[in-house]
């Protein structure tokens, strides 16, 4: 299997559709290499815009693009845009209804080394929480290329989170990618694992490794938090168990927003996996994977246990 980096299959296909589409512009917050935006830089310098270390500025400026027909995307470190650019991100794109879309580059602990400073960890519960905004976790660069074209294509504001390394690919080139819908990527009738962004290669592994046991899982892709796909998760809970893994603090990601509708629609077992609420561990994303049980081997474990196996 190849491996890419979803930050690259996004600047390659904003790039392809920029040359297309004179309205589409791209800002960068002195992140133009961390995002691989220097071809775009390069070849579209009137679509470009560099706003320097000043993300709530740059959401801004991207508000008032788009206030003037632009199709917009804003990208910088997703630790930064995320915190830094909350209240912007609240007013001037979620309140306002601004046709921008906030790229968040090396989310989760993609800067593990680098500490907490440059975690993000809280981003999906505080995007969760801004009404009128969408929010997309990419599983691996082939649905990052059609995650950003359905975006191209897309009206309204939407947070966007990927990370920075190189990630096994889950999908061929082209996979079929609707906002709001979930992807079945397994089925199996003992249990329900569902996921979203880098958790979904280690989940597939993981469904192996229980096949191996004699269980069978159910794997799904849920790279749109909000609107999220109940209806996927309500099926899912028929298997009996549900076990959710995430690159993000266990409180307001995936697994809270999973545990909500279930507690209120249809009541079932879970464990939900991720980042504990601590100072994390310090090293790479796959020392801190390991460390925090975020591995096919881990989220096999907690599989076994909720089945008491």
């Amino acid at each position: 299997m190849s491996k890419q980096t979803a930050r690259h299959a996004f600047t390659r296909t904003l790039l392809a559709l920029a040359r297309e589409d004179a309205r589409l512009f791209a800002l960068a917050t002195d992140s133009r290499g961390s995002v691989t935006l220097g071809d775009f830089a390069r070849e579209l310098p009137g679509q470009f815009v560099e706003c320097g270390i000043a993300e709530q500025n740059a959401v801004g400026v991207a508000a008032g693009l788009a206030n003037t027909g632009k199709k917009v995307f804003v990208c910088g470190p997703a630790c930064f845009y995320s915190l830094r650019s909350a209240e912007q991100i609240k007013v001037d794109l979620a309140y306002s209804n601004s046709d921008v879309k906030v790229i968040g580059v090396s989310g989760g602990v993609s800067y593990g080394a680098l500490g907490a400073s440059h975690h993000a960890t809280q981003d999906v519960a505080l995007m969760r929480a801004i009404p009128g905004l969408t929010v997309v976790l990419p599983a691996d660069g082939y649905q990052t290329e059609s995650l950003i074209c359905a975006l191209a294509a897309h009206t309204g504001p939407v947070y966007v989170r990927m990370g920075r390394g190189e990630v096994q690919d889950v999908y061929e080139k082209n996979p079929l990618f609707t906002l709001g819908k979930a992807n079945v990527l397994r089925h199996g009738n003992d249990i329900s694992l569902i996921v979203c962004g880098e958790m979904v290669f280690p989940a597939l592994e993981a469904a192996k490794l229980l096949a191996a046991s004699g269980i069978e899982a159910n794997v799904i892709d849920m790279h749109t938090l909000k609107p999220l796909d109940e209806g996927v998760i309500l099926d899912a809970a028929a298997a009996g168990a549900i076990v959710t893994a995430e690159e993000h603090c266990v409180h307001g990601g995936l697994g809270s927003a999973i545990a909500s509708l279930l507690a209120q629609r249809r009541p079932t077992p879970m464990r939900i996996l991720g980042l504990p609420d601590e100072v994390l561990y310090t090293g790479t994303s796959a020392e801190m994977f390991a460390h925090y049980g975020l591995t096919p081997q881990g989220i096999a474990h907690e599989a076994k246990e909720l089945l008491k196996v």
